[in-house]
């Protein structure tokens, strides 16, 4: 038996005081406001860092009028609330808008003064760092109402008990930044449970109406793609028109992506998406993107890399760079490189363990990785864990056999853990880091790579890069899932 609706009554008014997105909305204009101010402040900083007699610092706090400027230019790209807004897209918006605002100052300044003085200079400057200051900021401030339990729009969600309907319950509740919290489930199976995740369930598909007429719940999430056209057409049409914001999730959600449009074929829709890696175009743009950070970036790490090198081969004998068979574009074999984290007779002890112990065995056979390798040398293991040791694949990078960004490079005995995905997955370059190692890295399990892989391909663009490499920093300084 489901719970009733007197029951759920007291249930949601005893959980929750509001239903739509306004505070959200409020809260991350705050952190907006603060990311442009400190992004105004980094541009005259490093203006007045480089000449102190250039520019005066605080005249900064001067320009601070301009903020509303932004904050309506950031609401009219739809970042308020930007709730359930792919990271690239939210990347994307935020680089447009902060370009345009900057641009409109500087422009404004040099029709008022007739000259490029160095307050300009300070606010490209400014512009250079805003994106990324301003995604900080925003990840700080999402962080601080999940924790508080400020953030989040409430959402009925209609499901029959179907996987699609849990998964989607399951993924609200893990990512709370995609911004909606579900509070009510909605089935048409009066013999099914009480409650899903501890969401409470009401055996009622008709409910809707009732449901905003008492709580003003602006939200639905259909998640029944197993429901027959009619069905489906009579449930939107006098159920789910009562809310003011409905999300259908289609039966072919799997290979759906962000970048997906519509197409009218005289009053039938047609969904079209394309695979973007497949264009010769893109593929160009990824490839100089690459060489770019690379030449630039690999460039001012050198000496730090001399020294993980030296200390490598003084702490343990051996090469110190390890090159490792993996399968990359197309299946075919390259060497990846890294430094060398293990003993030099690393590949005999790995055969006597998974020979000596099935646990080990077992865990080599599930991830091809053990997270307490006894192999692992003393300096290889803080390498491993803040990933240190796979800098050198920017070599395989410049080769071009490899990218900055791609689905995880593998070795010959994990092609059957693909299974049919391989094929589709390596049909791009492999990537140093991806969308699986900021999602969870080691520790998630092949059908999650597998899913992650996918989303990449499907929805690829240089800000899914860009968004990638971002997250990448923050992965690797928490050392997370990295063994």
């Amino acid at each position: 038996m489901g719970m009733t609706l007197a029951e759920f009554d007291i249930w949601y008014r005893t959980r929750y005081r509001r239903t739509s997105s306004a505070l959200t909305s409020i809260a991350l204009i705050i952190s907006d406001l603060a990311g442009v101010m400190f992004s105004f402040g980094a541009g005259f900083f490093w203006v007045n860092f480089y000449d102190i007699h250039a520019i005066n610092f605080k005249s900064f706090v001067t320009y601070w009028p301009y903020l509303p400027v932004f904050i309506l230019i950031f609401q009219v790209m739809n970042l308020y609330p930007g709730v359930s807004l792919a990271p690239s897209e939210e990347l994307r918006c935020f680089n447009i808008s902060s370009l345009m605002a900057h641009g409109g100052i500087i422009f404004s300044r040099y029709i008022e003064d007739q000259e490029f003085d160095a307050i300009s200079v300070a606010f490209i400057i400014s512009f250079v760092f805003s994106t990324w200051i301003l995604l900080l900021c925003r990840s700080c401030m999402n962080i601080i109402l999940s924790k508080t339990n400020l953030g989040g729009i409430p959402a009925v969600i209609y499901y029959g008990g179907e996987s699609t309907g849990q998964l989607i319950i399951d993924r609200l509740l893990h990512n709370k930044k995609t911004g909606y919290v579900p509070v009510l489930i909605l089935d048409d199976n009066p013999q099914g449970e009480e409650a899903y995740q501890g969401i409470p369930i009401i055996h009622d598909t008709n409910a809707g109406p009732e449901i905003v007429a008492r709580y003003h719940i602006r939200m639905a999430i259909v998640a029944m793609p197993e429901l027959g056209q009619k069905e489906l057409a009579r449930l939107l049409n006098y159920s789910v028109s009562a809310f003011r914001y409905t999300v259908l999730i289609p039966q072919f959600f799997n290979v759906t992506n962000v970048w997906m449009s519509i197409r009218d074929f005289d009053g039938i829709l047609g969904f079209v998406t394309s695979h973007r890696l497949k264009m010769s175009w893109n593929l160009c743009i990824k490839r100089c993107m690459d060489m770019g950070i690379v030449l630039i970036g690999g460039t001012l790490i050198v000496p730090f890399l001399l020294v993980i090198a030296v200390l490598v081969k003084i702490t343990s004998p051996g090469p110190v760079l390890y090159g490792h068979t993996r399968l990359g574009l197309n299946g075919k074999h390259f060497k990846a490189y890294k430094f060398r984290s293990m003993a030099a007779d690393a590949e005999a002890r790995l055969h006597t363990l998974l020979a000596s112990d099935p646990k080990i065995r077992e865990e080599w056979e599930a991830r091809h990785k053990l997270k307490d390798d006894p192999r692992v040398t003393k300096i290889g293991k803080f390498l491993r864990e803040t990933s240190l040791d796979e800098f050198p694949q920017l070599i395989n990078v410049l080769k071009g056999e490899m990218s900055l960004v791609g689905p995880r490079p593998i070795v010959d005995d994990e092609i059957e853990k693909y299974g049919e995905d391989f094929s589709r997955i390596f049909s791009v370059k492999p990537g140093m880091s991806g969308l699986w190692q900021v999602s969870g890295r080691s520790d998630t399990d092949y059908a999650e790579r597998v899913s992650f892989d996918t989303y990449y391909l499907q929805s690829w663009s240089v800000w899914l890069d860009w968004w990638v490499l971002y997250k990448t920093v923050g992965v690797v300084l928490r050392g997370k899932g990295a063994y």
